[in-house]
């Protein structure tokens, strides 16, 4: 049996990705995270269908040959995985120094990692359903900020463009991009707010804060986008205690600050 997973907390890269790995792996099992972002189940709720997500309880018993990971190189726990499990990691995130040896990895630094997926889809000339578009092209305009983010690469644009093509609905997408804060995502936005510290280092503005939020349910990065756009850091480090542990968010706005290899030194650096 084959499976693709991506990251607990999914945001719609990560599902994207998900999607994508399906439409190229044929026979291979796309299983939901555990977690999702609030704008990922909502989008769900209505365009699930023809997508053929398997909860992770409908997965069928026996053992997992062959394991996707995508967006992600960390691979959570799922029954019929074992030591003869072959391990796939493809991810936009700088490759792990300690990737467990006997993975394979495939990936390149670029905006999202639904790219590395829209682009095989196209020079195999895969056709694409109207929802399979608009999912894999939010998962572009997420990661990238709608193509505006510093990461974003000329292939970003590019396999967006390709999405349009194959009738991808703006419409939709801009119905789940950027979505209110909760209650508790606000009450967590205005404690950040009070505590955040900046520093300005080799000319670049940091800013820093943290907060205690054990009860949040909802995800950071969302408070992480609202915090970096109000007060437009360089960089933005966000601290936060959770029920499952400190939790370290980190975002950037430009080429000149990589907070992913500053994450890697607190074991992170990509989900």
């Amino acid at each position: 049996m084959q499976i693709i997973l991506t990251h607990e907390q999914a945001d719609f890269d990560a599902l994207a990705s998900l999607i994508g790995a399906a439409l190229l792996s044929e026979g291979a099992l796309p299983l939901l995270p555990r977690k999702m972002n609030r704008n990922v189940r909502a989008y769900l709720n209505l365009y699930s269908a023809g997508l053929n997500l398997l909860e992770q309880a409908e997965l069928p018993s026996g053992p997992v040959e062959q394991v996707t990971l995508v967006d992600t190189q960390s691979l959570v726990t799922i029954k019929g995985i074992g030591r003869n499990t072959r391990v796939r990691a493809v991810d936009h995130h700088a490759r792990r120094a300690d990737l467990p040896e006997g993975w394979s990895f495939e990936g390149e630094r670029i905006g999202a990692c639904t790219t590395l997926f829209v682009e095989k889809l196209r020079q195999e000339n895969t056709p694409l359903e109207v929802n399979q578009a608009t999912l894999l092209l939010l998962g572009i305009y997420e990661d990238t900020g709608s193509l505006t983010y510093a990461g974003t690469t000329a292939r970003d644009v590019q396999a967006a463009a390709y999405l349009l093509e194959q009738g991808a609905s703006l419409r939709i997408a801009a119905k789940y991009l950027n979505p209110p804060l909760s209650a508790e995502q606000r009450a967590l936005c205005d404690t950040l707010l009070a505590n955040a510290q900046s520093h300005s280092i080799q000319g670049q503005s940091i800013i820093l804060a943290k907060a205690r939020a054990v009860e949040l349910v909802d995800e950071i990065s969302s408070v992480a986008h609202k915090l970096r756009d109000l007060l437009d850091p360089d960089a933005l480090f966000l601290l936060v205690q959770t029920s499952e542990g400190v939790r370290l968010v980190a975002r950037s706005t430009t080429d000149l600050v990589n907070v992913a290899e500053v994450a890697v030194q607190f074991g992170g650096g990509g989900h």
